[in-house]
């Protein structure tokens, strides 16, 4: 299968935007409910416009909206960016986990062979070295 690309409706990349270990806090912190930047940045250890560029990239990529609310900005998680990201991954999993299950259901475990079972030789047909208790010709 072609790798769907993942598209939340924004010129970003979602994954480039999850890519940052500040912006994946960000969208935790969002997990709990809707914030202001103000409120994002006393959770980080970052500076507000800092924070204020990981949101615009965010935003960007469709994984957060932002309303007005007086002179604050709120932000929230955008459900259709998350959830482009998240068929997104289970589509490439779900392909993963299909092969792994046909690979496990055709694998016979080591734990169902006896333990004093002698592995098959797989080493060359053909006569070996001589036996140093054989005498030649007998």
């Amino acid at each position: 299968m072609a790798a769907a690309r993942v598209s939340a409706g924004a010129a970003g990349d979602p994954f480039e935007a999850l890519g940052d270990p500040n912006r994946r806090a960000i969208l935790r912190l969002l997990s709990e409910g809707d914030k202001a930047v103000q409120a994002i940045a006393a959770e980080l250890p970052i500076s507000r416009p800092a924070v204020s560029r990981h949101l615009r990239l965010l935003k960007d990529a469709g994984l957060v909206a932002e309303h007005a609310a007086g002179t604050r900005r709120i932000y929230r998680l955008r459900d259709e960016g998350l959830r482009a990201v998240q068929e997104y991954l289970e589509g490439v999993w779900g392909e993963a986990a299909a092969r792994f299950r046909l690979l496990a259901e055709n694998t016979v475990p080591a734990s169902t062979v006896p333990a004093n079972t002698v592995p098959a030789n797989t080493g060359p047909v053909g006569p070996g070295p001589a036996d140093p208790g054989r005498r030649a010709g007998s």
